[in-house]
């Protein structure tokens, strides 16, 4: 096998390019992909090498791993694999992940919402609450408050695969939020959420974020958990009265 050590560093639209082709190869993982496309391109990973890979190469990498030999015989049993191997070329080739449909991130600048939150959104399409913590292809930054609401920005996930501690990569990116939004998370990632002191809530069913974000509105309004009333920065007299005027509801 050959080394790499001497080779420059690729860049970032080449990582971008290998971890998303990666996501359609579920059973491959990153370094078997680059390796894959060494072997058949060269060690010197570029946005050039990457236009030279063709499904036959990858087909050939991992022929044992998706058991797609026999295609001579008509079979189309196996049709779903190789689906994913010219998916995965066509991002290898430079396809893009999929971004229509994004909303426009909204001028913001800091400290124009008075008593507001920011939430991070796990999402992998358009506005929408769709994505695990530890998969999710971006995540949607809101800035909130009673009255307001703005998608402030827009960060993409993609190379927390590249990354030795994935989980840690995706936390710096939120680090700056109150609020994690997600679909799912699982136990230790959800641990080094709460140790960065940033709220995780799981909506299993998951849907359009600002709808979402809207309901999380109405209890910033009436009556805001103490944890959230803090960050706010409503006085604790305040506090009790919302939560005084709640029970007598």
């Amino acid at each position: 096998m050959s080394t790499t050590t001497s080779n420059p560093p690729i860049s970032n639209e080449v990582a971008l390019r290998i971890a998303l082709a990666a996501r359609v190869l579920p059973e491959i993982s990153i370094a078997e992909l680059i390796e894959a496309i060494q072997d058949s391109v060269g060690e010197d990973l570029s946005e050039t090498s990457l236009s030279r890979i063709t499904v036959t190469n990858l087909k050939t990498a991992f022929g044992q791993t998706y058991d797609i030999d026999g295609e001579e015989d008509g079979e189309d049993a196996n049709a779903g694999d190789i689906a994913a191997l010219k998916e995965a070329v066509r991002i290898l080739w430079g396809a893009k992940d999929e971004t229509e449909g994004l909303p426009p991130i909204e001028p913001y600048q800091e400290g124009e919402m008075p008593q507001s939150v920011r939430i991070a959104v796990a999402s992998n399409n358009r506005e929408r609450l769709d994505g695990h913590f530890g998969s999710c292809l971006r995540y949607l930054i809101y800035q909130l408050s009673a009255t307001d609401l703005k998608l402030v920005d827009i960060r993409s996930a993609l190379e927390a695969d590249l990354s030795d501690d994935r989980n840690r990569f995706r936390l710096n990116l939120i680090r700056d939020c109150h609020v994690v939004y997600i679909v799912s998370i699982g136990g230790p990632a959800a641990a080094k959420v709460v140790q960065a002191s940033i709220y995780p809530m799981k909506i299993l069913e998951g849907g359009e974020a600002r709808a979402i974000l809207t309901d999380l509105q109405k209890v910033i309004a009436t009556a805001p958990p103490p944890w959230m009333a803090k960050v706010l920065g409503i006085a604790e007299s305040n506090r009790v009265k919302n939560y005084k005027a709640t029970e007598a509801l």
